[in-house]
């Protein structure tokens, strides 16, 4: 396990943004036994580190030299995008543009004329962008992302690359299955939304770790966790209905 990963996990253990706690529900209906909130990365220190992480990444997987802009979705991708930016530039000496994008386009002062959707007017003909998230379940805010970038190229005339999607946590689990009317039909497996991102699309994701080996490092290194309210190790119980959730909803 590399070295920016294992800083990673303990760091969404110190911070309480990896969490275990009865009766959670995904965004999409879903129970689950744990989640993960990087919005607790909220320090001057905690964003230098999760820029860290996704920068560590980039470097390892040698994406920086495919890579002219860090672009991130509002709101959190936003912050990760800016963060591995600086990250990149103080650790590793590489200084790349950074953008986000805007829930509407501005429409005063630099935007009066050109009514553009992302913050940082970064875009350039032939650019290539790299996308940054917290956490990928649906892929929905990629694909409205992709939306916007070729919005954008059109409105402009240009061309663009997105060389990949790199996310923190990959919960490696597949999308909620529902009936006619609906609702969550428990314990059923749905496609693999990574997957069928990437054949859609043809862009490639990457990850700065999967849920499984995050949690496995904590469980064997013992180090406490955020469960039910309090620090403590991850015991046999927590692990095993872990270990379960994702026997049922997981990838593989």
């Amino acid at each position: 396990m590399e070295d920016y990963k294992k800083k990673l996990a303990r760091t969404l253990a110190e911070t309480g943004a990896l969490f275990y706690d009865k009766g959670l529900v995904l965004k999409d209906g879903r129970p689950t036994p744990y989640f993960v909130n990087m919005a607790m990365f909220k320090t001057g220190r905690l964003s230098l580190e999760i820029g860290s992480y996704f920068a560590g990444m980039m470097v390892s997987l040698d994406l920086v030299k495919e890579t002219d802009i860090i672009l991130g979705p509002s709101y959190k991708g936003s912050a990760i995008a800016s963060a591995t930016a600086i990250a990149l530039w103080k650790n590793h000496g590489l200084d790349l543009l950074f953008d986000y994008d805007r829930k509407e386009a501005k429409t005063h002062g630099e935007a009066s004329v050109s009514k553009g959707v992302f913050v940082n007017s970064t875009f350039f003909d032939g650019c290539r962008i790299f996308v940054v998230d917290d956490v990928a379940t649906s892929m929905g805010t990629k694909y409205d992302l992709l939306e916007k970038i070729e919005a954008e190229a059109q409105a402009r005339g240009m061309k663009y690359h997105v060389k990949g999607i790199g996310i923190g946590i990959d919960r490696e689990q597949t999308t909620a299955v529902y009936d006619s009317d609906g609702n969550v039909i428990p314990g059923r497996k749905g496609e693999n939304a990574i997957q069928d991102f990437v054949s859609k699309s043809g862009i490639p994701v990457y990850s700065v770790s999967g849920i499984r080996e995050v949690v496995e490092y904590l469980f064997q290194e013992k180090i406490p966790v955020m469960i039910e309210g309090s620090f403590r190790a991850i015991d046999e119980e927590t692990k095993s209905r872990f270990d379960e959730y994702l026997k049922t909803y997981g990838t593989n």
